[in-house]
């Protein structure tokens, strides 16, 4: 038997083909767009999301000679805190959804704030900075401000969960990705009913919670004609992005971090306790293992900053772009000849002194060249990344050794 995992990340969906000895076999990865239509509105299409799994599906068969009906199992992970609105037959209300990193439900945060007490929200949820990026007030602005969407959605699913609804038919999420909603209360592992009930959203509409490892259906007849696979293979409840790479990069030791270098990049720690604080605000997920936490500081564009420079700076170069940035960063000197360059491009964290904060190359001289502006891309996210390792060890004892992962990974400098 093998099995395919994928994960839905903001660049698009990587995939993997393993066989039982975990051996990967085959690997693909299909980008997809992010829509910027306004300030602060970053939206995806789930139907891109859908085609990236089965274009890869077919990539990792065809590139692995493995007979379809051999796939034992599927299990997604998938970016968090998305809003995928279905209507009572299944179909996507909108051909756009908003992600992780939109920003457009502000003002309903601000109300939701207004009944209920933040801090306390805070320490039962674990929902960090900023608040209004959680699906319970991304749910409030779509009330607000599409009206007959919201009033013809039957159910509202994540962005794993909703390929695992056109994998299977059934509606169903799991602890690590619930408990990014903005209404989950962590240590209790449920919803919180009074949150939802704030926010005046029927909890109606929210997927039934499984752990992680639920068998949440076999493909359809339909998508594994999609995906050339059989009605035989399983799909796994799987988890949220940040709760797998935990578990793939260090498994469940109370103490184990990680560095994520994706297009947002983070340093997340696994212990048996949540790591909150209201003061610096850590985001804290259930993980895939029941009792366990990942709390973590982020930067909202890491990788995200590097793509930036790759599509702004080094377009003549293609797809070997990123190798290049990597080659003249290394021939800059430590400091980048005095340039400093701060990663905020999609706004400030909890680290900062407010969400307004906006990226900047800053020290620019007539003496720098494009390789300075290389290695202060990579130093600037280097040093963020640092100084939420220093918060995290202020407050939980954690491994001396931390394993580096995501895209970024891949550069011989970072």
């Amino acid at each position: 038997m093998v099995i395919i995992a994928y994960d839905l990340g903001t660049g698009g969906v990587k995939a993997a083909l393993y066989d039982d000895s975990l051996k990967v076999l085959a690997k693909s990865f299909m980008e997809y767009r992010t829509y910027f239509p306004e300030a602060g509105l970053h939206e995806q299409k789930p139907s891109d999301w859908w085609n990236g799994v089965v274009e890869s599906t077919k990539q990792l068969l065809a590139a692995s000679h493995t007979d379809p009906q051999a796939v034992g199992a599927v299990a997604i992970s998938g970016q968090s805190l998305t809003a995928i609105p279905i209507d009572g037959s299944g179909a996507a209300l909108l051909e756009r959804v908003p992600i992780w990193s939109d920003g457009r439900a502000k003002d309903e945060a601000r109300r939701f704030f207004e009944t209920v007490d933040e801090e306390r929200w805070y320490m039962t949820t674990g929902n960090g900075f900023p608040v209004h990026c959680y699906t319970i007030f991304k749910l409030m602005w779509m009330k607000a401000h599409q009206s007959e969407v919201f009033s013809n959605m039957k159910h509202v699913l994540g962005s794993k969960d909703y390929i695992n609804y056109r994998m299977t038919g059934k509606i169903l999420t799991d602890h690590s990705y619930a408990s990014g909603t903005g209404g989950y209360n962590l240590k209790e592992a449920r919803y919180q009913e009074e949150f939802w009930e704030a926010a005046g959203i029927d909890m109606d509409i929210l997927p039934k919670i499984v752990p992680s490892d639920t068998v949440v259906g076999y493909l359809t007849e339909q998508a594994a004609k999609e995906l050339g696979l059989t009605t035989d293979t399983a799909v796994m409840a799987g988890g949220v992005d940040n709760a797998c790479m935990a578990l793939g990069a260090t498994g469940i030791r109370d103490g184990a971090a990680y560095i994520s270098l994706g297009s947002s990049s983070w340093v997340p720690v696994t212990a048996c306790r949540p790591v909150l604080d209201f003061k610096t605000r850590p985001y804290v997920f259930a993980h895939i293992e029941p009792g366990m936490y990942t709390s973590a500081y982020s930067i909202f564009a890491g990788g995200s900053s590097l793509r930036w420079v790759r599509d702004n700076l080094f377009t003549e170069f293609g797809p070997q772009a990123y190798g290049e940035i990597d080659r003249l960063a290394q021939s800059a000197p430590v400091g980048a000849n005095g340039i400093l360059f701060n990663p905020s491009l999609a706004g400030g964290t909890s680290q900062d002194k407010s969400v307004n904060i906006q990226g900047a190359f800053v020290g620019l001289s007539l003496l720098n060249n494009r390789a300075d502006l290389a290695r202060s891309v990579l130093e600037g996210i280097a040093l963020n990344l640092k100084q939420s390792i220093t918060y995290l060890q202020r407050k939980v004892q954690m491994e001396d050794e931390i394993l580096i992962c995501g895209g970024g990974s891949k550069s011989a400098i970072w």
